[in-house]
C-alpha cells in the first residue's frame, strides 16, 4: 500500500512504523517458504523455496571478472553447470547475478536462449554464459524484450557501458 510509505512532517514516525510493519509481515511470508539456504562458495549461493507444490531453486552468482585466469572462469562455470544439472526436472530454476560477460545484442547461434534484445557486442565471457544457458535449456530474460539503453546497462565506468547482470529461467 503506497499510502503507508508516504511521509509528511506530522506523521513521519507513524508512517514509517506502518511501512516497517507491513514490510516485516511480507518478509515473514517469504521466510516461511524457504526450505534451505546453501552456500557453495564465495561466488555461488542457492536458496530453495517451496511455492505451492513445487520447489524453486534460486541461484545467486558472482562470476569471475574478465581479468581473472581462464582456468578460474572454467572452474566456476563447470561448478554451476553441475549444480544446476543435478536439479530434478520437476523443480524450477532461477539463475541470477553478476556474470561478468557480455552476451551482446545478437542472438546468432543461440536463438532459443538469447531473445535478440541484448546490449553491445558479445565477448568470450558472454559466449560462456550463452553456452551455459543453452546447455541447460535456460533463457536469458534480459534479452527477451526491448528496453531503453539506460535500463539495459548494468555496469558503467566512464565511457564504458555494458550489461553484466543477467536473470535466467
Amino acid at each position: 500500500d503506497r499510502k503507508s510509505t508516504r511521509l509528511n512532517s506530522s506523521h513521519d514516525q507513524i508512517s514509517y512504523a506502518v511501512f516497517c510493519w507491513k514490510k516485516k509481515k511480507k518478509k515473514k511470508k517469504w521466510e516461511d517458504s524457504v526450505d534451505r539456504k546453501e552456500r557453495h562458495s564465495e561466488r555461488i549461493m542457492v536458496l530453495k523455496m517451496v511455492l505451492g507444490d513445487r520447489l524453486l531453486n534460486v541461484f545467486s552468482v558472482y562470476a569471475p571478472h574478465s581479468g581473472r585466469p581462464d582456468e578460474e572462469k572454467e572452474c566456476f562455470w563447470n561448478e554451476v553447470f553441475h549444480l544446476v544439472s543435478c536439479i530434478p526436472q520437476n523443480e524450477m530454476v532461477v539463475f541470477a547475478g553478476d556474470m561478468n560477460g557480455h552476451v551482446g545484442s545478437s542472438n546468432a547461434g543461440y536463438e532459443g536462449t538469447h531473445g535478440g534484445f541484448g546490449y553491445g557486442s558479445r565477448n568470450a565471457d558472454g559466449s560462456r554464459i550463452l553456452e551455459f544457458a543453452d546447455g541447460l535449456n535456460l533463457v536469458i530474460c534480459n534479452t527477451l524484450f526491448t528496453k531503453q539503453e539506460a535500463k539495459l546497462v548494468t555496469y558503467a565506468a566512464g565511457p564504458v557501458k555494458s550489461t553484466v547482470d543477467y536473470i535466467m529461467v
